[in-house]
């Protein structure tokens, strides 16, 4: 098991991809502290988990809930040397009808939430002096811009370069700084995100799902189960001379 004794903490691990990668890691030795806004859903994810799995509530917009988030992870786990930034949210709209609510709501959680987790599991990391796997999730979003989701895009090519200059300060520290750009991942999420396109493009309900779907050039959609095998090797010491790169888990959206 190749994380076998390690501590991680995934930011909103209650659903989705943050919960298929937090069963991964138990299943590689890990134990595992699911964060999430949503408590009942939290309840839930690690009760379905079982042992190893560890519930701590957290806002990634609030200062104070991050930093009593990290507290109580590491109270449970007796340390912390893996974190996941997975919460983020998602819009879209045509730049006529960007709304400075959805602006700020979503740099909020995405870029704010993305640097501060990681600024307090860094400080926490180099207190501990054994270094550590830090992993955010940008996208292939952050790549390009796109028409309809401006504001998402840019909230993800700030993840990269968050990526870049974290990974560049933190390795003096033997902490790896990196990121995952998945492509169009399956799931619930999807619904939500077709349903804004059958609203700006008028299509029928899952025709752009279809449409995206059919121009991977892998040939489908992603899934959660597609993302993990890199999940694990960027929070395993295989990973240890990769700094401050963002890898593309796309089925070859993106060519870098």
């Amino acid at each position: 098991m190749r994380l076998q004794g390690k501590a991680a903490l995934i930011t909103g691990a209650a659903r989705g991809i943050g919960l298929e990668f937090a069963r991964a890691y138990l299943a590689e030795g890990a134990q595992v502290a699911l964060a999430d806004v949503n408590a009942a859903a939290l309840a839930t994810a690690v009760a379905g988990l079982g042992a190893g799995a560890h519930a701590v509530q957290m806002d990634v917009t609030d200062q104070a809930s991050i930093e009593a988030g990290i507290t109580q992870a590491v109270s449970a786990m007796g340390g912390l040397d893996i974190l996941i930034n997975n919460a983020a949210l998602f819009d879209a709209a045509p730049i006529a009808e960007i709304t400075r609510a959805t602006y700020d709501r979503l740099f909020a959680v995405n870029v704010a939430g993305t640097l501060f987790t990681l600024q307090a599991a860094a400080r926490q990391m180099i207190a501990q002096g054994r270094g550590g796997k830090i992993i955010n999730m940008a996208s292939q979003a952050g790549r390009r811009g796109e028409s309809l989701v401006a504001v998402y895009c840019a909230t993800k090519a700030a993840v990269i370069s968050l990526t870049q200059s974290a990974g560049l300060n933190l390795i003096a520290h033997g902490i790896n700084v990196n990121a995952i750009a998945p492509g169009v991942v399956d799931g619930a999420h999807w619904d939500h995100v077709d349903s804004l396109f059958a609203r700006y493009e008028g299509r029928p309900l899952g025709e752009k799902k279809r449409i995206v779907g059919d121009s991977v050039p892998f040939g489908r959609m992603g899934t959660a189960a597609d993302l993990i095998p890199m999940a694990i090797f960027l929070a395993s010491a295989d990973s240890t001379y990769c700094v401050g790169q963002t890898y593309g888990v796309d089925g070859g959206n993106w060519l870098a």
